[in-house]
């Protein structure tokens, strides 16, 4: 399975500019780049590859870019701001459990539960 992130017409960036939109979602954390493996885990290692740097920006580079967010600060600043302030910190917590999930060892994570052919 793969989820990505595919930017829109609807987040009010310039479609030419998408490919940056995705570099900037990735620099702030907002979507890191990782990976599961379950047959690593079989074979006796870590089956969570974290692919991302750590964050290298603030998150409002990202959304800062977006209708979607650009918007609510429009409407309602003091909202905006405080809400703002609680996805950096909810991008920070991710980033560090995901860190933390990238180095423990395989026995901390489910055994594949796939059937063997």
């Amino acid at each position: 399975m793969i989820i990505a992130y595919a930017h829109c017409i609807a987040h009010g960036i310039d479609m030419r500019d998408g490919l940056g939109q995705q570099r900037r979602a990735v620099r702030t954390g907002y979507w890191p780049l990782m990976r599961y493996d379950p047959v690593l885990r079989t074979a006796g290692n870590n089956p969570f590859l974290l692919d991302s740097p750590r964050p290298q920006a603030p998150l409002s580079e990202y959304t800062d870019q977006e209708l979607r967010f650009r918007r609510l600060h429009d409407i309602d600043p003091a909202e905006a701001a405080r809400l703002a302030v609680l996805a950096q910190e909810a991008v920070d917590q991710r980033w560090q459990v995901y860190e933390e999930m990238a180095t423990r060892g395989p026995e901390r994570f489910p055994a594949d539960a796939r059937p063997r052919r």
